[in-house]
């Protein structure tokens, strides 16, 4: 099992979980192999050039569909060399700003944000990462101009907004839930289409007022383009019947996730929807796009 980033992430802790399970249901080892780099492109590229025989499976994170959009050439074709197994959760980010901030709602923030017009900075991942993106969508979205300023991890984003470098950053829930319960960070809105169940209260962008918003991360089973249908089929099944055991949907739900398990072609539906919306962003914003 490919995982598209090094040990003791959120997808490596997934894809570790459907492993074990996996290997129970199959009644063989699926062996989790940690292969990150550039952007999750090097774990996609060698699940596309590997063969379809059902012995190598890959766990994708939305990584998979923003690469689509944002850089000019991938070694593969992010839908036509892959067979989709199911969509295994979903996970929306929060919109969070400094404190220090005279801001409670994203409206107010929209009113601040056009009244320091590309002086109020956003942090993300870097360049190309979801952060980075969400934050560019959000400014089309809110019609306003703010300042990037990508770091090397999204561990050092979120310590920049902490120590005062920028002042709103989009983020994954689990990742700043300590510093917005300890009062470093203020949650104004979520990403995705409904709440989190992290911060009830904290409204989703589509009800603060910013239409058109429904991003986050997610997680997704893919098998290499030509796997025979019943290996697809019984990959499928074994994957959703893991995701309903007590363990996995605890592990899963504490993080906030959404479990899904959804079908083959709903997860083909899905990842076209998400690279067409990143698609749609860099062709208003060219510059968005990075090499190669």
């Amino acid at each position: 099992m490919l995982i598209p980033a090094g040990p003791g992430g959120a997808v490596d802790t997934v894809a570790r979980l459907l492993a074990a399970k996996l290997t129970v249901a199959l009644g063989q080892p699926v062996v989790p192999e940690n292969r990150p780099g550039a952007g999750t492109v090097i774990a996609s590229d060698q699940l596309a050039k590997s063969k379809p025989d059902g012995y190598t499976i890959l766990i994708i994170t939305g990584s998979h569909a923003i690469n689509a959009a944002v850089r000019r050439s991938l070694p593969y074709d992010p839908i036509k060399d892959y067979a989709p197994v199911s969509l295994i959760a979903t996970l929306p980010d929060l919109l969070v700003v400094d404190p220090s901030l005279p801001v409670r709602t994203v409206q107010e923030l929209i009113a601040y944000a056009r009244a320091h017009a590309n002086t109020l900075t956003f942090g993300s991942a870097g360049s190309g990462s979801s952060s980075h993106l969400e934050g560019e969508l959000f400014k089309v979205r809110a019609n306003v101009d703010l300042l990037h300023v990508p770091y090397k991890t999204g561990v050092d984003a979120v310590t920049g907004i902490v120590g005062g470098q920028v002042k709103v950053l989009f983020f994954n829930a689990i990742g700043v839930a300590g510093q917005i319960h300890a009062g470093k960070l203020r949650a104004l809105a979520t990403t995705g289409a409904r709440r989190t169940p992290l911060f009830p209260e904290v409204p989703t962008m589509g009800e603060a007022g910013v239409a058109g918003f429904d991003t986050g991360s997610w997680y997704a089973a893919l098998l290499p383009a030509g796997t025979p249908p019943s290996i697809v089929a019984r990959y499928h099944d074994e994957i959703v019947k893991a995701l309903a055991t007590p363990d996995v949907r605890q592990a899963l739900k504490a993080t906030g996730a959404e479990i899904v398990g959804g079908t083959p072609r709903e997860l083909e539906q899905f990842i076209k929807r998400d690279i067409a919306q990143w698609q749609d962003l860099v062709q208003r914003q060219p510059e968005l796009r990075v090499a190669p």
